[in-house]
């Protein structure tokens, strides 16, 4: 059995079950304190919290999980225009049957602080505490780095940290070989960074070197690692005047251990 519901004030006002899938139209408008709430008979699941953004592809170690309507602050900023606000929202659940090779970092429905659903971006350090420049927004799926700031450009900014760090939990035990980073490219307002580390809890540490660029670069691991989160730091910035150096985006690639 599946299912969505949308709760207000500790009440359920809105729901929807299936047994291969739960798809629910909520016709209202959404109140600050709103959460989406998903149910599963099972740990990976595809859920979609909005018509506007892509679906997700999750691991649910509590086959539930809590998604709080982010309308506070600057939060909507790192989302498509017009996502939350309105009277129609299309909202779903289903199985994720498939386990092929990856992006096993993607996840268009994380968000900051904890949750029951993986994978989870944190850090040590956001810039100005600002949702443009949270950990959660390298893992959003969108590759847009040529400026900075709101959507499509939010990014991880570290406010001139030198041993600024960010965590990607899986939920899980994956299989991984190889990571691919995507630098923010605004220059010459951005900084790059020239060198990195990625530490995985197997106790591997894979140092690798790092290029001005607006795209794709790949740090292979040069075989397959078991672990259930990957680390990065060790940023060194390149000696330029910007202080701003920031990723766009984080991708791990493997396949489930489950």
């Amino acid at each position: 059995m599946f299912a969505v519901s949308v709760w207000r004030d500790g009440k359920e006002i809105a729901r929807s079950e299936g047994e291969e899938e739960a798809v629910l139209l909520f016709r209202e408008p959404y109140e600050t304190g709103d959460q989406l709430r998903f149910e599963a008979d099972c740990r990976r699941v595809c859920v979609q919290a909005d018509q506007q953004i892509a679906p997700a592809r999750l691991y649910l170690p509590q086959r539930a999980f809590a998604y709080r309507i982010p309308l506070e602050g600057d939060n909507p900023l790192v989302y498509p225009p017009g996502t939350f606000p309105g009277t129609c929202h299309l909202i779903s659940i289903r199985r994720d049957p498939s386990n092929e090779y990856r992006n096993l970092a993607e996840n268009p429905a994380d968000q900051r602080g904890d949750t029951d659903a993986y994978p989870h971006a944190a850090a040590n350090v956001e810039t100005r505490n600002e949702s443009q420049f949270a950990a959660r927004n390298v893992i959003d799926g969108v590759h847009a780095a040529s400026r900075h700031g709101h959507w499509p450009y939010a990014s991880w900014g570290i406010g001139g940290r030198e041993d600024a760090c960010l965590t990607l939990d899986f939920g899980r035990e994956v299989e991984l070989d190889c990571a691919v980073l995507y630098l923010r490219a605004d220059f010459p307002h951005d900084a790059w960074w020239v060198s990195g580390r990625i530490t995985l809890d197997d106790g591997a540490e894979i140092s690798f070197p790092l290029v001005k660029k607006d795209g794709a670069q790949r740090v292979p691991f040069g075989e397959t690692h078991r672990t259930r989160f990957l680390k990065l730091d060790s940023l060194k910035k390149c000696d330029c005047p910007s202080p701003f150096p920031a990723l766009r985006q984080l991708e791990a690639y493997g396949r489930d251990c489950e």
